[in-house]
């Protein structure tokens, strides 16, 4: 098992009000799983995306990530798991204005140190997965929101992380290029990787194998499609 949540809790303090983001939630996740998180406004799907990523810590309760308890972590150690472990890729693509693609790209091993000429290797053959070999030296102003999408993608994979954690990766996409962006996904499901979608498309969670629905923090059912 890749991810164990157990009973999960997340309270966020706004203002004088405590408000109950996630409620108990437990939820097991297997190795090269497909699987989408959906909900409302309001339900958690956030919440949980961001504690899946290790972005934020629940409140109580455990997270197991490939046998390690992040609950017990710290801020470096929460760290070193997002740049070794996760890819994320954001429905605004997150990429730096007046980069090139590579660049973009390897950023993640400028973090960890990975020397030039290896970097630019690997980050040459992540954009050419992506069908993006054409285009390393563009900026993002210079590609369409589905190329600057690929690209995002690309930098996700570049540390070979164990899951891809996905924001309303088609958010800012129109249907046609969204489907593009599923089939990458799918294809990058079909190689091995674990891919989690957070989405409030249902087409777009219908690509997956399996739908997480959350409503008011809690998991409200858990799906085979």
């Amino acid at each position: 098992m890749l991810i164990d949540i157990k009973d999960v809790t997340k309270i966020y303090d706004i203002g004088t009000v405590k408000v109950n983001a996630l409620s108990g939630v437990n939820l097991q996740i297997d190795e090269n799983e497909y699987m989408a998180i959906m909900g409302p406004s309001g339900s958690g799907k956030s919440t949980l995306m961001n504690i899946l990523g290790c972005l934020d810590t629940a409140t109580d309760g455990d997270y197991l990530f490939a046998g390690q308890n992040v609950s017990e972590m710290n801020d470096n150690q929460l760290a070193d798991i997002r740049n070794r472990e996760i890819g994320f890729v954001f429905q605004t693509f997150n990429l730096l204005p007046r980069a090139s693609s590579l660049h973009n790209v390897e950023l993640p091993l400028i973090y960890n140190g990975t020397p030039s000429s290896k970097r630019k290797n690997m980050s040459k053959e992540a954009l050419e997965r992506v069908g993006l070999g054409d285009r390393i030296n563009h900026k993002p102003n210079e590609l369409s929101g589905g190329q600057r999408q690929r690209v995002a993608i690309a930098r996700a994979l570049i540390n070979n992380p164990k899951i891809i954690l996905a924001d309303e990766p088609t958010g800012n996409l129109d249907t046609r290029t969204g489907e593009e962006i599923m089939e990458i996904f799918e294809a990058l499901h079909d190689a091995g990787n674990t891919v989690i979608l957070v989405t409030h498309e249902e087409y777009i969670a219908e690509h997956t194998n399996r739908i997480v629905r959350l409503r008011d923090g809690k998991i409200e059912r858990d799906e085979a499609i």
